[in-house]
């Protein structure tokens, strides 16, 4: 069992937590994978009041991870593989500003972590049109409400889930089958 003190934190934007949360959820050297939502100004907030808009969050999810495991740059390289960070404040169906691509960066080193990759993958031309994640510091972090925990795992027929999940982990197996659990 990994030891959970050596554990670091990515807290992470990419559209609706129970897309991204799922595809961490499989990867060797995470730990746990918490949605939750950061990055606006209600303190607190409730599932409603983030899907108003108005409260200026993202819905998140935030990885407890051993870094001997596995490096916050790998953990950035699937979050660019299984989201589209070129759509501003929106992924698929879902539109508003809780739906943008974001880095809440817990410390210098994943800010520059995470703006040296943006700047690599948009030299190489790695997408059509110009990645538009925004890197912001995380200022405070709220757990989701216990319904949206492991949403995929225990949902994953729901109609949502079922359209939306599978092409993501289509895209892990594909680029990083050496890096899923086993």
């Amino acid at each position: 069992m990994t030891d959970h003190r050596n554990a670091e934190l990515a807290t992470l934007a990419g559209g609706c937590f129970w897309c991204v949360e799922a595809p961490f959820e499989r990867l060797e050297g995470v730990l746990s994978v918490t949605s939750g939502y950061a990055g606006g100004t209600t303190e607190d907030p409730t599932y409603e009041e983030v899907c108003s808009g108005e409260t200026g969050h993202a819905e998140v999810v935030q990885i407890a991870y051993d870094p001997d495991a596995i490096s916050y740059r790998e953990l950035l390289e699937v979050f660019f593989t299984i989201h589209d960070p070129t759509q501003l404040n929106r992924q698929g169906p879902d539109v508003g500003s809780q739906y943008r691509s974001a880095v809440f960066y817990h410390d210098d080193e994943q800010r520059e972590t995470a703006e040296a990759l943006i700047e690599e993958l948009e030299a190489a031309g790695a997408y059509d049109d110009s990645i538009v994640t925004e890197v912001e510091p995380l200022e405070a972090f709220y757990e989701a409400e216990a319904y949206h925990q492991d949403y995929y795992e225990r949902n994953p027929d729901q109609a949502y889930c079922a359209v939306h999940v599978p092409p993501k982990l289509d895209k892990l197996r594909e680029n990083f089958a050496s890096k899923l659990k086993g």
